[in-house]
């Protein structure tokens, strides 16, 4: 009988020994091992890892394939090898290439003939838009660039990237462009005489052929091509008006190559215009003199280049060449005085030291000019600087650290009190970092006698922008007083110039740490910045001062670590406004009518210790003005309602003056004194499912104490204004 197709045995020749899968672990092994023994081309241990059940497909670092490291080094045997065991051709590695576009780098034609052969895409390209032709064109290997022509690569095609490098105007580059850069003559012949490559198609930053040569990409060991790459292009009809990114010609980028014969070859142009400027207005002539290239200057001279413009003697003469400057004279140039320009920093406080930056000559780094000594000092290792025109402050670090800075300043970019990147620069292993300029530092802030400070406003900015900080997953770990920075308009921003900030992530203390010390900044704000910061302490905050209990209790909270935390103290009874407020006392007495019982509402304030001598004004009534009262035992069309002198009855009149309006008397708040105690308050919101009693956190003393100084602050008046009689001293 015929045997179910399941237990059928496979023909001898189909018959292959099948391993058993290793675990996890060991796969990664084996992966390994197998990919090592491919780069060191050793094929006997390869077909052992195979045997032992290593993935022909397994990537170790970066995402290299076992199939592309073949083909790096070379081997189309182990090419062959691995493909017959099952490779994939189409595998990528983390930048998206694949072994076809890497036997475009290695120029081996064999490999790239057997990679299409297994199913490999003429134009496939990786992330960055790099196809197996433009590889070749880069590393300048001609033969692979005439095979790929031959099976169809496009030899215009222009890189394709994604679509936010092409917002910045990256890519759209050819493979006629890489070969001009990387200075590979013969690749740049092959491509324009045989395969008819376009010299004038621009990139994403409408750069040519010929801008691509001169950029300074170019190793100095291929220089002896430059000039023929160049006289190249010019037989073949490039255009030499083409710019660069900056706006430079490319008789600019040749003056900047300091190379003679690279001018000379564009000055036999006619179209050339020798005295076309870049983006910062810097002629030919200009950058030869800046860089007391005589040799330079003079074939320009003599090519009729202006020496009316740019001051060029002035130049010579702060470079101390004579030689130049008698080239200058010879071609008229002459000498006129610097006339300052007529300009005003939006500074006021830095307004003289700008003025001088901007008068004074300083060498550029990129577009900031600025001057690393005293005179130009803000503070501690910030500096005045003016980048393209726009004041800034400038903080110079090693690169490395510099890089690490501007991805932490793109997160801030969204933060309203983070002290945000306006631009940096790089020169000689240092990056600039250009921040918007500020007028003072909190210190110097607290430290003016001028003008009038508003401490509840500063503090509020302080702790929105710790907040902006925290939010990003960072603890600050260094919050004092030089790292808060104001503007011109009074706005305050956080900074962190000594590096010390640390991920949260794993270390709440880091939070708590960063209270403690945002504690110890209240004191010092609200002390003026007399003291010292670590110096200063509660017994400095004056008790006579206003919102002393609010101050008081909000530093405690954060020294505690207070279970509401940053988010929760930001909104503390210190930081409310005069409405809100009074709107808070409104409150607790529309919570205390709801409760229907008249006993029970009497009963609220009615704590253990409490004595009549606790309540600072015992008698109420009689201190406010009784007309007054008269009409607030029936205001409008409310009920009568004789007040006693209890708490309760105190909010009542309070609500009552500001709902039941009358014309008789005017009532308006003033700024209103501070709320004692405020710290659990919003336990007043809360009531006994019975209504039986308000939860009160304080005694009644200290909310009667509340009302009668709230409305000390009131304006009451019978056509006039009126206020209490032979009221105490309130001691606010």
């Amino acid at each position: 009988p015929t045997l179910p197709l399941s237990t059928m045995e496979p023909p001898a020749h189909s018959q292959k020994k099948v391993s058993t899968p290793p675990d996890t672990k060991m796969a990664e092994v084996l992966n390994a091992e197998l990919n090592t023994a491919v780069r060191n081309s050793n094929k006997e241990a390869m077909l052992e890892l195979l045997e032992q059940g290593a993935d022909v497909n397994s990537k170790v670092e970066s995402g290299w394939t076992p199939l592309q490291s073949a083909v790096q080094a070379g081997r189309e045997d182990l090419v062959q090898l691995l493909l017959d065991r099952g490779a994939c051709v189409r595998a990528r590695k983390d930048n998206g290439g694949t072994a076809f576009t890497e036997a475009g780098i290695i120029g081996n034609v064999d490999i790239l003939k057997l990679l299409l052969e297994h199913g490999s895409d003429i134009n496939e390209r990786d992330i960055n838009g790099f196809t197996a032709f433009m590889e070749a064109a880069w590393y300048g290997k001609v033969e692979a660039l005439r095979f790929l022509y031959s099976r169809g690569a496009e030899v215009n095609l222009r890189r394709v990237t994604s679509n936010e490098k092409a917002k910045l105007h990256k890519g759209g580059a050819t493979a006629l462009m890489d070969a001009c850069r990387e200075c590979h003559f013969p690749a740049v012949k092959v491509l324009v005489q045989e395969m008819g490559a376009d010299v004038n198609i621009r990139d994403n930053r409408d750069r040519n052929a010929l801008i691509h040569a001169l950029k300074k990409g170019s190793k100095k060991k291929r220089y002896e091509y430059l000039v023929s790459i160049v006289r190249f292009l010019l037989e073949h009809g490039v255009d030499v008006k083409s710019k660069d990114e900056c706006g430079k010609t490319a008789l600019i980028l040749a003056v900047e190559m300091e190379n003679p014969e690279l001018v000379t070859a564009l000055l036999e142009k006619d179209e050339i215009d020798i005295d076309d400027a870049d983006e910062d207005g810097n002629t030919a002539l200009m950058v030869a003199v800046e860089r007391s290239d005589c040799n330079i200057a003079k074939l320009l001279c003599e090519k009729g280049a202006r020496t009316d413009v740019g001051n060029l003697i002035a130049v010579a003469k702060r470079n101390r060449s004579l030689s130049m400057e008698n080239i200058l004279r010879e071609h008229k140039a002459t000498f006129v005085p610097e006339t300052p320009r007529a300009w005003e920093p939006n500074s006021k406080r830095w307004r003289a030291q700008l003025k001088e930056l901007d008068r004074m000559y300083r060498p550029m780094i990129g577009k900031l000019k600025t001057f690393l000594y005293i005179q130009q000092r803000i503070q501690d290792g910030i500096y005045l600087g003016l980048h393209g025109g726009t004041e800034v402050a400038v903080r110079v670090t090693r690169s490395a650290d510099g890089d690490k800075e501007k991805r932490f300043f793109e997160q801030c970019s969204q933060s309203e009190h983070l002290l945000k990147l306006f631009q940096s620069e790089k020169e000689k292993g240092c990056v600039y970092l250009c921040f918007p300029l500020w007028e003072k530092n909190l210190q110097e802030h607290l430290q003016d006698p001028e003008g009038c400070k508003d401490h509840k406003a500063v503090l509020k900015m302080i702790f929105q922008a710790l907040r902006e900080l925290h939010s990003l997953g960072f603890a600050h770990q260094d919050l004092q007083p030089g790292n808060f920075v104001i503007d011109l308009g009074g706005k305050i921003y956080l900074a962190d110039f000594g590096n010390k900030r640390r991920l949260i992530k794993g270390q709440e203390e880091l939070v708590n740490s960063d209270l403690e010390a945002l504690g110890r900044l209240v004191l010092y704000v609200l002390t003026g910045g007399r003291k010292p910061l670590q110096q200063v302490g509660i017994e400095d905050l004056a008790r006579d001062s206003p919102d002393f209990t609010e101050a008081l209790d909000l530093v405690q909270n954060l020294s505690s670590h207070d279970e509401r935390g940053l988010e929760g103290l930001s909104k503390h009874p210190y930081f409310w406004s005069n409405q809100s407020r009074f709107n808070f006392l409104k409150n607790i007495w529309n919570q205390i009518k709801e409760i229907k019982k008249f006993k029970e509402r009497k009963r609220i304030f009615q704590y253990p210790h409490v004595t009549e001598k606790s309540f600072p004004y015992p008698r109420w009534t009689r201190e406010i003005d009784q007309e007054i009262l008269g009409i607030m035992k029936k205001p409008g069309n409310g009920k009568i309602h004789s007040y006693s002198n209890d708490v309760t009855d105190l909010l009542r009149l309070m609500r009552n003056m500001d709902e039941h309006k009358d014309e008789r008397y005017v009532f308006s708040s003033l700024p209103l004194p501070q709320l004692h105690g405020i710290r659990k308050y919003p336990e007043l919101e809360k009531t006994h499912k019975d209504h039986q009693v308000l939860s009160l956190p304080r005694t009644s003393s200290r909310i009667s104490t509340v009302c009668l100084r709230v409305l000390s602050k009131m304006k009451v008046g019978l056509g006039r204004w009126r206020c209490w009689r032979n009221s105490p001293r309130l001691a606010l």
